[in-house]
């Protein structure tokens, strides 16, 4: 039973990463199908931002859920996305056209998105929290959260200093646990010690838990249902305190196996837990950049890198050896579209962009190394 009555069942349909047409187009026709398919199945949260496709996302919701389903129907989480505004005059606006964009005058659930140390500070500068609560009193927001990309003492502060905050979304999965980066567990726990209640994104880490090497899959094998996704998403809403587990499901088939496993959700037992933690072990050997594929760096990149596609690539010839030649070619159809690793010029942007701390223009450095040598 979740903390709030709206919310039907622990298993959220992220929106970052819908199904997409060679056109660059959110595919409608299965977008509504896996709509049709998650309700149907008795799910109702659906989670989305303005940044997520390039705005793309929250349109897409209008057309496939909003205009289809009562609005009583299903729960819409949405995120005020300071990054995306230059001054306190832009959050009001900002606001309606997320309300316009995705059809409804009200979001069950409103995130401060992506909130880290230096956005705490621009928050703050903006008075966003005293807007967000306004939005609440106003009737246009049911619960007020946030989405949190930093260390456990900067939780710790953000929450004694906001006790409005009703929930907090993090980045939680067995790879990012014990990360010293990411600092999961650490997170994890302020949250417990705060008594707020927790949303996980990135279950998965990107896409890249579900495409593990033949190793490791083959740790899971032994177990039936025993697809590698459904390790990572069990993994992580079997967790006391974790109300909602996010999947960013792109196609009907990834929907169908995620549905599989949590329609009657049960927590991985003692010798599951055993084989993720073998499964860490080879992962953490492979030195694979943990990129989870967000995006954010992408935007306002002046020389147009698909920087996580990349990545992705370099991943892939450690993940899979004896397939060079293909995932080469694969390196040369991204860079036919756009910036090569090589063209960076180091202004740095993405680095401040990127919720997982990454030091981007030195992995753009290797990546063109192994290609462009």
């Amino acid at each position: 039973m979740t903390p709030f009555a709206e919310v039907k069942k622990c298993f959220g349909f992220g929106c970052m990463r819908l199904p997409m047409t060679e056109e660059g187009e959110v595919n409608l026709d299965e977008f509504k199908d896996m709509v049709d398919l998650f309700l149907n199945s008795g799910f109702n949260y659906f989670d989305t931002a303005h940044p997520y496709i390039g705005g793309k996302s929250e349109l897409a919701i209008k057309e496939a859920l909003v205009k289809r389903y009562p609005r009583e129907s299903y729960v819409l989480a949405n995120k005020l996305s300071a990054f995306s505004i230059d001054k306190e005059e832009d959050i009001v606006p900002f606001f309606e056209a997320q309300m316009e964009a995705c059809g409804t005058d009200y979001f069950d659930f409103y995130l401060f998105h992506a909130v880290d140390a230096e956005m705490e500070k621009k928050l703050l500068r903006f008075h966003a929290y005293e807007h967000v609560k306004q939005f609440k009193e106003q009737g246009h927001i049911r619960h007020i959260a946030m989405s949190f990309h930093d260390t456990p003492e900067v939780l710790d502060a953000v929450l004694c200093a906001h006790p409005e905050i009703e929930a907090v979304q993090i980045q939680f999965n067995y790879l990012d646990y014990e990360s010293p980066e990411i600092q999961s567990r650490g997170v994890y726990e302020v949250c417990r010690k705060h008594n707020k209640p927790m949303i996980v994104m990135e279950p998965v880490k990107g896409g890249s838990l579900a495409m593990i090497n033949e190793k490791a899959a083959g740790v899971f094998r032994q177990f039936e249902p025993g697809s590698p996704a459904s390790f990572a998403i069990r993994y992580a809403a079997g967790f006391e305190g974790i109300f909602m587990t996010l999947s960013g499901m792109s196609n009907l088939a990834q929907m169908k196996d995620n549905l599989s496993y949590m329609k009657e959700f049960r927590p991985l037992n003692e010798k599951e837990q055993e084989a993720v933690q073998k499964v860490v072990s080879i992962l953490k050997g492979e030195g694979l950049i943990a990129c989870t594929a967000c995006r954010y760096c992408t935007d306002g990149c002046p020389m147009n890198i698909d920087i996580p596609s990349l990545f992705k690539r370099k991943n892939e010839l450690k993940q899979f050896p004896g397939q060079e030649e293909g995932i080469r070619r694969r390196y040369e159809r991204i860079v036919s579209k756009g910036g090569k690793a090589s063209d960076c010029i180091e202004c740095g942007q993405c680095e401040e962009a990127c919720p997982q701390h990454l030091p981007i223009r030195e992995l753009l450095k290797g990546t063109a190394a192994v290609f462009e040598a």
